[in-house]
């Protein structure tokens, strides 16, 4: 988006693309599909050290911007849920539409250019393995450390590094949970059974699908909260946002027993699960305080994950380049002009839906106009 951008404008540009192929992430996201933005896209949708930095970039390009984009190209595409804009083919589609801009816009591409050196002096030079580039402006867009196995490095940050700027803690985020020993044993057996929750860290909380994996904790609402979820903190999940379980116990005609708590529970939870919270966190009584307490607890089920699945899971890193060290304007280093840092690789996150893509456009754009 940035090399299109400046292309348009004129610049000679060149993209030096470390992979043997562009666009390996475009192409593996929303199962091969692309959720390539989101039409409810609002700065609040995204995590950062400074809230306000994204707001700028994310004013001047919006999703309107890049759906117009993908009409022109005729990509057909339709709405999932919440907003979320997916290719109706393939994630391909979104793919030649970018890779066609470029060629309209005279940018080179240089695939499997494995950079061995930045130095700058009166200009950027880049050495690769084969050829040296010289340039008065050097873009990075190297993204974050998410899913190695296509290619991720901290390349961008060692870079950042190399010319002095700040770097906030880079870690894994929109990615599953690990139970505790005692967890696992408990609930790991129901892996593929799945529930509407709201789960919570500290004051943040997400209203979506939950998924028992084999490990631990999957699912939007899981992957959501992994954003704003620190080492050694609790999380809290209400089973039944919204429902009471207890409610038909106000029948005094009612048996008060474990098996018309069952039947209660069965009609909020799925089987398997139901019967599986009774077997560990039955009543201690069937008095109203014991009843009342049981219903707190499936409001408030309070798990203490032991870590998540790391960077080989996690779709999106968070952390990256300071955003004070930056134009909020141009994605350009206060410190070293002509030096710029766009999407993943700042310390900007988006929530799970299309948003990491928008940011992605949004500060390709930012960069790419003022080049």
């Amino acid at each position: 988006m940035c090399a299109i951008e400046a292309g348009k404008r004129g610049r000679r540009v060149a993209v030096l693309e470390r992979a043997d192929r562009l666009g390996k992430k475009i192409l593996i996201s929303g199962g091969g599909r692309c959720n390539f933005t989101n039409i409810h896209c609002q700065p609040e949708n995204f995590l950062s050290a400074n809230p306000h930095f994204a707001k700028s970039a994310l004013g001047r390009y919006t999703p309107a911007d890049f759906i117009a984009l993908v009409e022109k190209y005729r990509i057909p595409y339709h709405e999932k849920t919440l907003g979320q804009l997916f290719c109706d083919r393939s994630a391909h589609d979104i793919l030649r539409m970018l890779e066609e801009e470029c060629r309209q816009a005279g940018v080179k591409l240089f695939l499997s250019a494995r950079i061995e050196e930045v130095t700058r002096t009166t200009e950027f030079v880049v050495r690769t393995d084969n050829a040296e580039f010289r340039s008065p402006a050097l873009v990075v867009a190297t993204g974050g450390l998410s899913i190695p196995k296509i290619g991720a490095t901290a390349f961008g940050y060692e870079l950042a590094r190399q010319f002095g700027l700040k770097i906030r803690e880079p870690k894994p985020a929109l990615v599953p949970f690990v139970f505790s020993v005692q967890d696992r044993s408990r609930y790991c057996d129901l892996a593929g059974v799945s529930t509407e929750v709201i789960a919570t860290a500290d004051r943040t909380k997400f209203r979506e699908k939950m998924l028992i994996t084999h490990q631990g904790l999957s699912g939007p609402a899981i992957l959501q909260i992994s954003s704003y979820w620190e080492q050694s903190r609790p999380l809290r999940i209400d089973l039944a946002p919204e429902r009471e379980v207890i409610a038909a116990f106000r029948d005094p005609k009612l048996p008060r027993n474990i098996s018309t708590l069952r039947t209660e529970l069965r009609k909020l939870l799925p089987n398997r699960f139901a019967d599986r919270w009774l077997d560990l966190h039955a009543p201690s009584s069937w008095t109203n305080a014991a009843l009342a307490e049981f219903e707190t607890r499936i409001h408030g089920w309070e798990i203490l994950p032991a870590g998540t699945e790391g960077f080989e899971k996690a779709e999106v890193t968070a952390g990256g380049v300071d955003t004070d060290e930056l134009s909020a304007k141009t994605m350009e280093s206060r410190k070293v002009p002509g030096l710029f840092f766009i999407g993943e690789v700042v310390d900007v996150t988006g929530h799970l839906g299309g948003f990491n893509f928008q940011w992605a456009w949004a500060s390709g754009a930012a960069a790419g106009r003022a080049l």
